[in-house]
């Protein structure tokens, strides 16, 4: 289930795995946070760019965290990016904004399909409990 972005302003990730177009954001009260997007049919979907250090999103509180999308039609976005997106039929770019003490991250998405299709990302909260990989990764930097 999508969730505002807004939920993980305050908390603290111990943890973010960035495989395959997912990113998962572990967080030390047990949460998981999933970015993705869930494949339909004739719609591509992926992470474009990430524009900072993931890792300066470990270990203080999040600041800030928005999204912002923007489908090209009338964009206020840069108009270079939206040159790429000229071929296709339906495009939408959404951007994921992260701040700690340590930095700033923009995780950039590019969604494209025939305009029949999602092209948004989901940002989801897991119903998994994660406190046991917490309390080991705590263990582990204690013990390192």
């Amino acid at each position: 289930m999508n969730i505002n972005m807004e939920e993980v302003i305050g908390k603290t990730f111990f943890k973010i795995d960035n495989t395959h177009n997912e990113i998962h954001f572990y967080c030390t009260d047990g949460h998981l946070y999933k970015m993705l997007h869930h494949d339909d049919c004739c719609e591509c979907v992926t992470i474009d760019d990430i524009c900072g250090d993931l890792e300066d999103l470990v270990g203080t509180p999040i600041l800030k965290a928005e999204c912002v999308s923007d489908n090209g039609q009338d964009s206020t976005i840069d108009p270079s990016l939206y040159e790429m997106s000229k071929d296709d039929e339906s495009s939408t770019w959404t951007f994921y904004k992260f701040a700690t003490i340590n930095g700033y991250v923009d995780i950039r998405w590019y969604g494209s399909s025939n305009g029949y299709y999602s092209e948004g990302v989901d940002f989801e909260k897991s119903e998994e409990c994660h406190l046991q990989e917490w309390r080991e990764y705590k263990l582990s930097n204690l013990l390192n």
